[in-house]
Formats: C-alpha cells, sequence, structure tokens
C-alpha cells in the first residue's frame, strides 16, 4: 500500500460563475470582518448642535435592563452668540435630541437670565446625574428611569463667573428667576420634577423628554418662598426660667385703680 493518499483535483470553477479568491483575498476579508465597526455617520441633530456646543460623538448604549440608546453624544459646553462657553460639569452623556433641548435651553434661557437677575454671567452648569442604567428613584424593581435611556439630566447647580453659585432649588434665590427658569423647562421639556414633586427631588431639578400619550407633559416644581423664622414671644413660659404666662404690668388698669394709685393733690393753704 501507499504511503499517502493522493487527493483529489480542486474543482474547477463554474462556466460563467465569479473566478475563485486568492488566499490573500480570502484573508483581506476575514481581516475586514474582524475590524470594529465605527461610529455611524452624524445624524441631523449631531450636525446642527456641533454649531453650538463642544460635543463628542459617543457609541449606542446596548446594555442589559433595557438600557438602550442611539445617537448618544457627551456634552462638554455651551456655545453663547458671543462665542463665549458655558461649561456642563461632569459634562453628561445622552441622546443627541437631549442635548440639543438643553443647548437651547441655557442658551436662550438660563445664561441671559442668570446674568439679568443674579448679578454675573454663568459660567457653569453643574449636573448631578445623565446616563445611569437604572429603575426610576434608584429605587430595586421600579421602572427604568429615562436616566437608563439617556434620555434625563440632573440639574444641581448654577455656577458664576464671580465664583459665587446658584442653586435653583434654593429659596433664598430670587423667586422671580426661579419662576422665569421653571416656566422655560417646562415649555421646553416633557418632565420637570424639583422640590415638592416626590420627595426624591428637593434639592436638584430633574429634566428628561420622556414619550406619552397624547405629548402628555409633567410639571412637578413648587418655586418656594424663603421661611422667616419669628423671636419667641416674652409671654411663652420657659422651662428653664419660668416667668408668668401674662406680665401683670401688661393687663389694662382699671378706672377705680387708676384714681386710687393718682396721688392726690394737697391745696396750698397760704402757710
Amino acid at each position: 500500500m501507499a504511503d499517502t493518499v493522493p487527493l483529489p483535483r480542486p474543482r474547477p470553477p463554474e462556466i460563467g460563475g465569479p473566478p475563485a479568491a486568492s488566499p490573500e483575498e480570502e484573508a483581506d476579508k476575514v481581516a475586514e470582518k474582524k475590524k470594529p465597526s465605527g461610529p455611524p455617520p452624524p445624524s441631523a441633530c449631531f450636525t446642527r448642535l456641533r454649531e453650538l456646543a463642544v460635543i463628542k460623538q459617543m457609541p449606542d448604549i446596548r446594555q442589559t435592563g433595557g438600557c438602550q440608546a442611539a445617537d448618544v453624544v457627551q456634552l462638554e459646553a455651551v456655545i453663547m452668540p458671543d462665542e463665549s462657553k458655558v461649561a456642563v460639569e461632569p459634562a453628561p452623556t445622552f441622546r443627541c435630541e437631549m442635548a440639543a433641548a438643553l443647548t437651547d435651553w441655557i442658551r436662550e434661557e438660563i445664561a441671559p437670565a442668570v446674568a439679568a437677575k443674579l448679578g454675573s454671567p454663568l459660567r457653569a452648569v453643574e449636573s448631578f446625574d445623565s446616563f445611569s442604567c437604572r429603575g426610576r428613584n434608584r429605587v430595586i424593581g421600579a421602572l427604568l428611569s429615562e436616566h437608563g435611556k439617556a434620555n434625563a439630566l440632573d440639574i444641581r447647580s448654577f455656577k458664576l463667573v464671580n465664583g459665587t453659585t446658584a442653586q435653583p432649588t434654593d429659596p433664598n434665590i430670587p423667586k422671580e428667576f426661579r419662576d422665569g427658569i421653571r416656566k422655560g423647562a417646562c415649555e421646553r421639556l416633557r418632565t420637570v420634577l424639583g422640590p415638592g414633586a416626590d420627595g426624591y427631588h428637593e434639592d436638584h431639578i430633574h429634566l428628561d423628554l420622556a414619550q406619552r400619550r397624547n405629548d402628555y407633559r409633567l410639571c412637578q416644581w413648587q418655586v418656594r418662598q424663603p421661611i422667616h423664622r419669628v423671636l419667641p414671644s416674652p409671654h411663652i413660659v420657659s422651662e428653664s426660667k419660668p416667668i408668668p404666662h401674662v406680665a401683670a404690668a401688661s393687663l389694662p388698669v382699671s378706672p377705680v385703680a387708676a384714681a386710687e394709685e393718682k396721688p392726690q393733690k394737697t391745696r396750698s393753704r397760704g402757710l
């Protein structure tokens, strides 16, 4: 018996069919399949937004638990009409549509209102949370939050050029300013939650673009007045230093008693 079995001859290509690929071409095809997919072409939203803000195109989000989003960007700063920049710290990551809504709001309403009502230009917007794959209000088992869809942002404060910070939830910030930004936020976004909404938003403002039936919008933000403390009444009984509930000196004096206490005048007898 022969040591080796001869292999059959290669099958000739079919008449009219494509020629067989060379080993080099086969290697190129395998390498092409192994290449990581690059970012998708810029969307219309991204093309418009990069003229108004400093942004980075991010990969689409695909995580377990339903946390998915396409056309994702990271917003680093908003470019103002005078070419100055308002930073967003830390830079949030969310859908381009949400980034565009926030950019327009800052350019057209927040920055002008801060300069006019708070006495100094706006330097930065301090964000509290953007994309976060979690349930609503971080409650285990709750429905997926809009943060998990890269469709929301929490704002903690506004930082001014003069070094001061203004929190939109602070009752001591001028009410006219807070009323104005609340009105603008509720007109531009589909969800606005702040103090008085549910107990989870007492120290920040939640904004998102949640889609609901009939384009229903949720605007729950109580613009509160400052609480002025009043000194305790001097008639309140103190355990450490008991005093009468009503001081005798504060009681009205009857006419009879007043007459009795009035000193009698003595007539001069010419002595």
